[in-house]
């Protein structure tokens, strides 16, 4: 009985860290919309998806609004979006977004993870040849067949459509497009009156590396090392 409370007992503060580092990213994310747009989520397109990201991710109304209220403020944080590239273990290419009010200490800690867990910080340009900006939409999933809406949407820019999950393994329909064409896309959803789950840009990398297990777990503990740092947004590599 020992044994399975304590094992319980780490699964809900692990469960409570990700929330967490979760809401700190979406808080940042609603500051960078405010600073650039405003705090008005009528007149400020960016807030708006930030803040449907905001409800998906199941953040509380109050933490919300106190961020919205925050970055509003006198004496906000000023984040600046910054990737940083290199490569893992076994040469997998990894890009690193993230979101600092002290660059100095971003890159630092950035630099550390990578040395720490056996890949190599690279310069700007070392990798991100490799990878894709796309618009990424992930809406709720729709019933039959789907290839009316796929060409319904490529008019829109649609580039590809396919089946995912989201972080409770619940079923969604992913669909990407060239991030210039995100509005346009974003437009043609609208339109075809589906529900959208979150949205956002994500770094695609369209060639992908296969390794066997064993190495694939090198690679993705520096991943998660990455994933743990405060001032990182998100993580992409091109492994299989």
């Amino acid at each position: 009985m020992g044994r399975a409370f304590e094992k319980r007992k780490t699964t809900i503060f692990a469960r409570a860290d990700r929330m967490s580092k979760l809401f700190t990213r979406v808080g940042k994310d609603i500051a960078i919309a405010v600073k650039s747009g405003g705090p008005s989520p009528d007149a400020n397109p960016a807030l708006r998806r930030v803040l449907v990201n905001a409800r998906a991710a199941n953040m509380p109304k109050d933490k919300i609004e106190a961020a919205i209220k925050k970055a509003s403020g006198q004496g906000a944080a000023d984040y600046e979006i910054v990737n940083y590239e290199g490569y893992a273990p076994h040469g997998i290419a990894v890009l690193v977004e993230c979101a600092t009010d002290n660059v100095t200490r971003t890159v630092a800690n950035v630099r550390m993870h990578f040395r720490a867990n056996g890949g190599n910080f690279g310069a700007t340009g070392s990798v991100a040849f490799l990878f894709q900006r796309m618009g990424v939409f992930r809406l709720a999933p729709i019933e039959g067949d789907t290839s009316e809406l796929e060409l319904a949407l490529i008019d829109h820019g649609l580039q590809d459509m396919g089946e995912g999950t989201g972080d409770k393994g619940e079923p969604q329909l992913v669909i990407r497009s060239a991030f210039a064409d995100f509005g346009t896309l974003a437009a043609g959803i609208e339109a075809q009156g589906l529900k959208v789950i979150s949205s956002g840009s994500e770094y695609v990398a369209p060639t992908l590396v296969e390794l066997p297990e064993d190495k694939a777990k090198e690679v993705l503990e520096l991943v998660a090392a990455l994933e743990d740092d405060d001032d990182v947004q998100a993580v992409y590599h091109n492994l299989a």
